[in-house]
């Protein structure tokens, strides 16, 4: 075993995760409120609006997502009492006591029964506002799979197959969003439908490419401009049609023909006391690793906010950039800090276990092979990667000789989606726990001298 080379692994590991952690916080949900939310004497002050609460009959909170708990705690901290009631929902393990608002637990990312029973419960609260009330949404990433309200005449079963047949496509969040919009009865704007006219105000950490609201949590508060139309020529896209349940297809079908009702479009006038904040985002993150990054003695250099494609694609992309920076000092010196962030996606091929990140890492572990002084972290911001308890998984110029002398076939893996099992083998999982907070992916290159 060369010594030296463990030590410098370790000792990048322990950096990348320094820089991660700094990340982290800089999107922590109750960093990202206190920024938007100030109560100002007797007027509520969100995003540059006041409102008097003298003005307001009940002020009510519901939250969506998986840093929703999380933003919870810090509105009830600023507004405590004012709060007439609320509702939460996130993802199971994701709670944190309140004590204004109830909280609901449920499945992610295929929706289960009791994310129906959380979202019915949601619309019948939201329900008895009045047009004098204030509404307070916490939306976060998550949120279109903890909040199934299946459309008239499917079940929570077509909606879970139809979301499992998308996740294993390699459709992008865009894409799969926009039919989990147009399966619901409370996505793409249609919260607001139910609300009788309140006013609503919306604090949204953002987990998609571009901030898209109407993408955000499937746009639960945000005009909806994609259609039914949008929605087949996505599955025809990925070759579904015929793989989907026929429900499924027949509902879509209808609403192309006008038999279904279609999600509220920008100018509804659902939308006219309406407004959306974006108070966190993976450039936010990005800004802070960078920051760490050069305080460790690394110069750091964004690559893109904007990652997508297939993991494997990626990872050769962004691998072979450090690459070139260790060789050549382009386009940035040694020691370098080479960051990323966004979604990736991965067409399942083979029956293992893992995530985005963690294939992203086992194919970047591919073109760094026997290169030294280089190591990748890829992560969910979420402190979670697909089906598993990881957040993502480390990898350098050493992880395929270890593997290969421990009997393990990196390819094998690879071509299996097996990367979770991979990695645990070597050590080299990136286990956060949940953070409570959800900006996309996080993808750390650091580059030693």
């Amino acid at each position: 075993m060369d010594l030296s080379a463990t030590t410098e692994r370790k000792q990048l590991q322990e950096t990348a995760t320094a820089i991660f952690l700094a990340a982290i916080k800089a999107v922590d949900p109750e960093e990202c409120v206190n920024r938007r939310l100030q109560l100002s004497g007797t007027d509520l002050l969100v995003g540059g609006d006041f409102y008097p609460l003298a003005t307001i009959g009940k002020l009510f909170v519901v939250g969506i997502g998986k840093a929703s708990a999380a933003m919870a705690c810090a509105v009830e901290k600023l507004l405590g009492d004012h709060i007439s009631d609320g509702v939460i929902i996130t993802k199971y393990g994701h709670g944190m006591a309140l004590k204004h608002c109830r909280l609901l637990e449920c499945g992610h990312p295929v929706p289960d029964a009791s994310g129906v029973e959380a979202t019915a419960i949601l619309l019948n609260f939201v329900a008895q506002a009045t047009a004098d009330d204030l509404i307070l949404c916490l939306i976060s990433g998550g949120g279109s799979a903890l909040c199934p309200a299946p459309a008239v005449g499917i079940t929570l079963a077509d909606k879970q197959a139809a979301t499992r047949l998308l996740l294993a496509s390699g459709a992008t969040i865009h894409e799969i969003n926009t039919i989990r919009k147009h399966l619901s009865r409370i996505k793409g704007g249609q919260l607001c439908r139910a609300a009788n006219g309140a006013r609503m105000v919306s604090l949204i950490l953002s987990d998609v490419i571009g901030d898209n609201l109407d993408i955000i949590a499937s746009g639960i508060t945000a005009p909806d401009p994609s259609t039914f139309s949008d929605c087949l020529a996505i599955l025809s896209r990925y070759q579904l049609l015929d793989k989907i349940p026929a429900v499924v297809h027949q509902h879509l079908a209808a609403g192309v023909n006008g038999l279904a009702q279609e999600t509220p479009k920008p100018g509804d006038p659902v939308f006219a006391k309406v407004r959306n904040h974006i108070i966190g985002s993976i450039t936010d993150a990005l800004a802070a690793a960078a920051g760490k990054a050069k305080t460790l003695g690394f110069r750091p250099m964004t690559l893109t906010s904007s990652l997508q494609g297939e993991a494997r694609q990626a990872a050769g992309v962004l691998s072979g950039i450090a690459l070139l920076s260790r060789r050549s000092g382009q386009p940035v010196q040694p020691p370098a800090c080479l960051l990323a962030g966004g979604e990736t996606t991965v067409t399942l091929h083979g029956g293992g276990l893992g995530g985005r990140n963690m294939e992203f890492a086992l194919a970047g572990a591919m073109t760094l092979a026997e290169t030294r002084g280089i190591l990748l972290l890829s992560a969910g911001t979420d402190g979670t990667d697909g089906p598993t308890d990881a957040a993502g998984a480390f990898a350098d110029g050493t992880t395929a000789g270890r593997a290969e002398a421990l009997g393990i076939s990196l390819g094998q893996h690879l071509a299996d989606n097996d990367s979770y099992r991979f990695f645990q083998r070597l050590g080299d999982l990136f286990i956060t726990g949940p953070t409570r907070t959800n900006v996309m992916d996080l993808v750390i290159f650091l580059v030693g001298r």
